[in-house]
């Protein structure tokens, strides 16, 4: 992963995310999904969350999802959690010495993964794998400022056919008024207010081994995957070294990886 040009992180500041293309190469997205892959079989196999740790569709509680993990489609696994303690292959990726320089650049300052939010493995499946409205990840993220990155890694192709991922270009740098918002701070549908902001979404056009960086105050959606395949990508959540999770939050429960 080659060093950010002054215009790529002006970019990133003004849209609110990057897309670098083919920066994993063929082989190694081959191992990762095989890696995931097997991990959703074994977590399919688990009769315990605790061993499993998944989230399956019934959990999410999103338009058109099932009402239970034992209505049909329950337990159809949206997310693998604790990708960083799933498998090295993972942990290699996250910790990529060319990726945390990059991450490096943008923050202007040394980098910590945080392991409570993200560290995981998106699977949205066909038939049951949920559409997801308009949402900012910083609402339920507790930080000292409202400045952190995901990096979501492709292992395959992924476009509005399979729930690829929607972005608000420059939505992080957006006031929203708390009305338009939902219970679950998702932005408002039903809002004549809120028309005209998500008619400025563009869904991301993503190939194996493309890396997405967004700010997690960037409004994101995403589709059902209507592609009759799985999809997986693994994202991961880094902050800058200054930037402390809230004492006592979700965000501070379940560890850091300092990467320099």
């Amino acid at each position: 992963m080659t060093r950010l040009t002054s215009e790529q992180l002006a970019r990133f500041r003004e849209d609110g995310y990057l897309v670098l293309r083919q920066r994993v190469t063929p082989a190694r997205c081959a191992a990762l999904r095989e890696v995931v892959s097997a991990q959703l079989q074994e977590s399919g196999a688990a009769t315990t969350d605790a061993v499993a740790l998944v989230e399956y569709e019934a959990d999410v509680g999103y338009a058109g999802a099932p009402a239970s993990r034992d209505a049909p489609g329950g337990r159809t696994v949206r997310r693998l959690r604790g990708a960083w303690q799933r498998h090295p292959l993972l942990q290699q990726w996250a910790a990529e010495p060319a990726l945390v320089a990059t991450l490096g650049q943008l923050f202007g300052q040394p980098v910590v993964l945080n392991l409570a939010h993200h560290n995981c493995v998106m699977t949205k499946h066909p038939d049951w794998g949920t559409a997801t409205g308009w949402h900012r990840d910083i609402r339920y993220w507790s930080f000292a400022h409202a400045d952190l990155i995901t990096v979501w890694l492709a292992l395959g192709h992924e476009d509005a056919g399979n729930g690829g991922l929607q972005v608000l270009p420059g939505s992080h740098r957006w006031q929203v008024a708390p009305e338009q918002l939902d219970a679950l701070d998702f932005l408002r549908p039903d809002l004549p207010r809120n028309e005209p902001l998500m008619a400025q979404g563009i869904t991301l056009s993503l190939d194996e081994g493309d890396v997405l960086l967004f700010h997690s105050s960037l409004f994101h959606a995403a589709g059902a995957n209507r592609s009759g395949q799985r999809k997986f990508s693994v994202a991961f959540a880094y902050r800058g070294a200054d930037n402390l999770p809230l004492a006592g939050s979700r965000s501070a429960a379940a560890g850091e990886i300092a990467l320099g």
